[in-house]
């Protein structure tokens, strides 16, 4: 039997390996999406922070207890961050869980979803939407799900090992909540958090490029200079040409260009996009026309992302059919900005995709007085400098969110990066490519080669007789 230590930093490390591409099937039911689409509720406070406003809201959360090993096996809580929460993915995790024997629970994000306190987001009924307001909402439900689970098995005062996954704003989340509220998870997994906020986020189009490479880095520069071009002569037409005509601000319709292209890396897909591009300037096609081909096919109708969701118009609204674009847009306004603006030199996206255009947008939208005060943010929490423990950081290498995560280890923090020509956003969880969503097959999953001795010198887990349980080897 390992000892304590070894246990608590064997289930840590087990985020690191994929070596179960051939266990996924049997995690859950064969081509499912999710382990679980079951809603469940709970009453959550709207603000934790007055002590005098007493306000609740419905939150949505889920629950997958098949692999559970009660009544003290581990607990999973999984974060659901910047979207609609429909379910619990059948992903990675799934395969943890039944290795484990652990139980998965879900909470759906506040404002997201069905989990929203107003029926109107205006900009007054959003001052109740920060990460600092999630992260309280994860530890009442942490205690409220705690407290069910002694209430099932006719107990009291029992802690099961809990542990914390996240990708992305959501494994920011992760290593947050495994800075505030240490007593309450025995570690975290932040899967491509990003937990630097930042107010130009110029190494966003940077990588963007880099994983790209020449070649193809190259045709994007070209298509853009071209779109620049024919936007001056005549918007209307290649706006069209792009499905995008809907889009009056020309900006609105750069930044929603820039993206449909750093998407592709962002998730493992550059075949979708490179290939066919280089080819057309060889053959001496019209690259615009290969460009706009490829946003309408791929980015717009096989990733399902409407232009509207880049429309400052669309977004002004305060009951849109996707809420999620303005929800997201205030917290990147308000809290976190990663203003993807143009680098001085050598750009892949339009130079007017600058600080202004992102400033502007948020006035737009949410009128004056909204800004996001990253240096605050930064300070709260410590960015690449979090002060924490038992947080392992996974990230991959053609990912352009990587540079806002923690990408150097340090004591009882250990930082991976996995190296792929398709290795993107939560690849560890996700498998390469991270898009579209697959849950079984050859290939899916990446071997991530972690050297075990070096974690077991720097773990070590006060308090771990919480997680005894959780290992047998």
């Amino acid at each position: 039997m390992m000892g304590s230590r070894a246990r608590i930093v064997s289930l840590l490390l087990a985020f690191l390996f994929a070596r179960a591409a051939e266990r996924i099937a049997a995690a859950a039911p064969a081509g499912s999406r999710h382990l679980t689409k079951d809603e469940r509720w709970m009453n959550q406070r709207l603000d934790h922070f007055s002590p005098t406003d007493h306000r609740q809201f419905k939150q949505r959360y889920f629950e997958f207890l098949d692999y559970h090993r009660a009544p003290g096996g581990p607990v999973f809580l999984r974060i659901c961050g910047e979207s609609a929460c429909d379910g619990i993915p059948n992903d990675y995790l799934a395969v943890l869980a039944k290795k484990f024997g652990a139980a998965v629970v879900t909470p759906e994000h506040r404002y997201y979803g069905k989990s929203s306190p107003f029926k109107q987001l205006t900009t007054e009924n959003l001052r109740f939407l920060s990460s600092k307001q999630a992260l309280f909402d994860l530890a009442v439900f942490r205690q409220y799900y705690q407290e069910s689970l002694n209430a099932r098995y006719n107990r009291s005062g029992f802690d099961n090992p809990w542990f914390v996954i996240g990708i992305s704003y959501s494994g920011a989340l992760s290593a947050w909540f495994r800075l505030k509220f240490p007593h309450l998870t025995c570690g975290s997994l932040a899967s491509s958090g990003v937990v630097l906020a930042v107010y130009n986020y110029t190494d966003f189009d940077k990588q963007v490029g880099e994983s790209a490479g020449p070649e193809c880095k190259a045709v994007l520069q070209e298509i853009t200079k071209l779109v620049d071009e024919q936007l001056r002569l005549d918007s209307h037409s290649v706006k069209a040409l792009f499905g995008a005509q809907t889009l009056k601000n020309d900006g609105d319709f750069l930044f929603f260009l820039a993206d449909a292209a750093a998407i592709t890396f962002q998730y493992g897909n550059p075949d979708a996009l490179c290939p066919q591009l280089i080819k057309a300037k060889k053959n001496r096609k019209n690259l615009v026309e290969a460009y706009a081909q490829f946003v309408k096919d791929f980015y717009i109708k096989k990733m399902e992302t409407p232009p509207s969701s880049y429309d400052r118009e669309y977004l002004k609204q305060t009951t849109p059919d996707d809420s999620g674009s303005r929800l997201w847009w205030f917290q990147v306004c308000s809290e976190v900005a990663y203003f993807q603006v143009a680098p001085k030199n050598d750009s892949v996206r339009s130079a007017r995709i600058n600080t202004k255009y992102h400033l502007d947008l948020c006035r737009n939208v949410f009128g004056e007085g909204v800004y996001p005060d990253v240096f605050m943010t930064n300070l709260y929490y410590g960015g690449t400098g979090i002060a924490a423990s038992k947080i392992v950081f996974t990230n991959g290498s053609q990912d352009p969110w990587r540079h806002a995560s923690k990408q150097k280890s340090s004591k009882d923090m250990p930082s991976y990066l996995m190296k792929c020509r398709n290795c993107g956003h939560g690849t560890d969880l996700r498998g390469c490519p991270q898009w579209p969503f697959r849950t079984e097959g050859p290939g899916n999953r990446r071997l991530v080669v972690v050297p075990l001795g070096k974690i077991v010198k720097r773990f070590g887990c006060p308090g771990v007789s919480l997680c005894r349980e959780i290992l047998r080897t």
